[in-house]
């Protein structure tokens, strides 16, 4: 029974490296291709600045994406301030026992 729990919990973690993967390579693409399109942009048609669509589209892709992989509650929500609060208690009661 614990090795089918602990196969579970593998595959588990490694489904979810996969998709902080996968998001972390759509933003290296994102980071990538939009100065080439603004470089492109402001050099063959100056007057319209039409790079903006793609870099809006895609960065709304991307906010999805990353809340897709990382939840809306990962930076700022209540359930982070909660795990900060006992964070910085636990550093504190370790740095009080050692002196």
């Amino acid at each position: 029974m614990e090795t089918n729990n602990e196969y579970e919990r593998y595959q588990k973690a490694s489904k979810k490296v996969k998709e902080i993967k996968g998001f972390y390579v759509h933003l290296v693409a994102y980071l990538i291709v939009i100065p080439i399109l603004v470089v492109v942009n402001l050099k063959f048609s100056a007057k319209h600045l039409w790079f903006v669509y793609p870099m809006l589209g895609w960065g709304l892709g991307i906010l999805g994406h990353a809340l897709g992989v990382f939840g809306t509650d990962t930076l700022f929500s209540k359930n982070w301030e909660e795990r900060k609060i006992k964070q910085l208690m636990d550093e504190e009661k370790k740095k009080n026992s050692y002196q």
